[in-house]
């Protein structure tokens, strides 16, 4: 099946989740993605990277497997091979990520210090929505990039990471 970026979603977000955040994240990307799934979106796209990544491409199965059975879970990796350093628990579940995703694009073949922005890219310029995880502080790092092109490339972008929680 063929997918347009008009309706389709892309994810973005840190690596790190406090665990105290985790829950509520899990259940503000459920409703995000049932909004978007309510108007028209089908597709979504997530980057394969450890965190938030991974929670949202997890969401979206869990979805699918449920009451949106015809939305999809495209991966859009920077490189194969990219879990070669990762923790054996952390493979597996990137293993069965790739298992069940309706599709799998690497944005190149070996990596590269460019290979992760080309991914992020890829990401936002096959998308019209993007979910983000970005704590606003942040002003380096590829979820910072990434969150900044896709507002200035005109995409609808929603921040699950400005909710309140307990200051620290």
């Amino acid at each position: 099946m063929e997918w347009t970026p008009e309706k389709a979603c892309c994810f973005t977000g840190h690596r790190k989740i406090p665990v105290e955040d985790r829950l509520r994240l899990c259940c503000l990307l459920d409703d995000a993605i049932t909004s978007l799934a309510d108007r028209g979106v089908d597709t979504f796209l997530a980057g394969g990277a450890l965190g938030f990544d991974t929670l949202a491409a997890q969401e979206v199965l869990r979805l699918r497997q449920g009451e949106l059975p015809w939305i999809r879970l495209v991966l859009v990796l920077p490189c194969l091979g990219q879990e070669a350093r990762w923790r054996p628990e952390d493979a597996r579940l990137y293993y069965r990520l790739l298992d069940q995703a309706d599709e799998v694009i690497y944005t190149a073949d070996v990596y590269s210090k460019w290979c992760m922005f080309q991914r992020n890219r890829y990401l936002v310029n096959h998308s019209r929505y993007c979910l983000c995880y970005f704590l606003e502080g942040e002003t380096r790092g590829g979820t910072a990039y990434t969150v900044s092109y896709a507002r200035r490339q005109g995409l609808e972008v929603e921040n699950l990471g400005d909710f309140s929680l307990v200051k620290r």
